[in-house]
């Protein structure tokens, strides 16, 4: 039977894997934003499974909130990267630091 905690480590799991992917990989923005939709999942995760095993399912109408924010950041994100490839024809992490006002 799969337990409560099963569901917490898969989400710990995830998450360290998103966390480790931001700090390994700093210059390609695409796996940023991806390593951020890994976070995301991992919250969601333990949001579902403490509604599941609780009974309550506040937790899981919050995950659907959660993800319409996840897919309009996403949306925005590659919008914003389209552009800065356009113009620069890189979307290398520290060309675009140099943005900077």
């Amino acid at each position: 039977m799969i337990g409560l905690y099963h569901y917490l480590g898969l989400g710990a799991v995830v998450f360290a894997v998103a966390v480790a992917g931001m700090f390994i990989n700093r210059k390609n923005m695409i796996l940023l934003l991806m390593c951020v939709e890994l976070m995301l999942l991992a919250v969601n995760i333990n949001f579902i499974a403490f509604s599941r095993f609780s009974g309550n399912i506040s937790g899981q109408v919050f995950v659907f909130f959660i993800l319409t924010v996840a897919a309009a950041e996403a949306a925005v994100g590659l919008a914003i990267l389209v552009v800065l490839f356009r113009n620069r024809n890189s979307i290398n992490v520290s060309e675009i630091n140099h943005l900077k006002g």
